[in-house]
């Protein structure tokens, strides 16, 4: 959300260097664009350097209640309960790929929240529904590691449920292909 305030600034700033080198001629208009350009790569470098530790919380997932009770969990905390991990291939990949995370059903559990069912929202608003007696110990799992690696967004983090496909069958269905939801950022508990 500060990426959004950092660019509307930017653009503000552009446009008044526009406004002001045409206002004060080619000359002034010269020197004072060298200046807020040099004051703008500052700016940059500076939201750059200190921008993640403003949104440092920026990956947090969001866990709502029945009784809309929010939690943000960062990656620390949630790396604080216990990690389930499995290799498996999914539909979207080529090869098999190790995942770790907590299991959605311990998440739930540690936070003693109840409820009928789930809703999970993708950073794109992709929403989808589980209902909470489908979810077993070990799967799905909240992944927030790929081979080892913290996920970025572009590779389908910060966080991705899925499930050991290739252990059983029954996890290789379009419900369950549906639930595999990435780029996870709220979890919703419904009566």
């Amino acid at each position: 959300k500060y990426i959004l305030w950092y660019i509307i600034i930017f653009l503000c700033l552009i446009h008044h260097i526009s406004f002001w080198s045409i206002l004060l001629g080619s000359y002034f208009g010269k020197v004072l664009m060298i200046k807020i350009r040099l004051v703008l790569t500052f700016f940059v470098l500076l939201m750059t350097l200190i921008g993640p530790a403003f949104g440092q919380d920026g990956n947090a997932l969001q866990v709502t209640g029945s009784q809309s009770e929010t939690i943000h969990l960062n990656l620390e905390e949630l790396d604080a309960l216990a990690q389930t991990e499995f290799v498996t291939s999914t539909i979207w990949s080529s090869g098999e790929i190790h995942f770790s995370g907590v299991s959605l059903k311990a998440l739930l559990k540690h936070l003693q929240f109840r409820g009928i069912n789930i809703e999970m929202i993708a950073l794109d608003g992709y929403t989808v529904s589980m209902p909470i007696a489908d979810l077993e110990d070990n799967a799905p799992i909240i992944s927030t590691r790929l081979n080892g690696e913290i996920m970025p967004i572009r590779r389908n983090g910060p966080y991705w449920v899925v499930f050991p496909y290739d252990s059983d069958p029954k996890y290789q269905t379009e419900v369950n292909f549906a639930r595999s939801i990435w780029q996870l950022t709220h979890i919703r508990v419904v009566d």
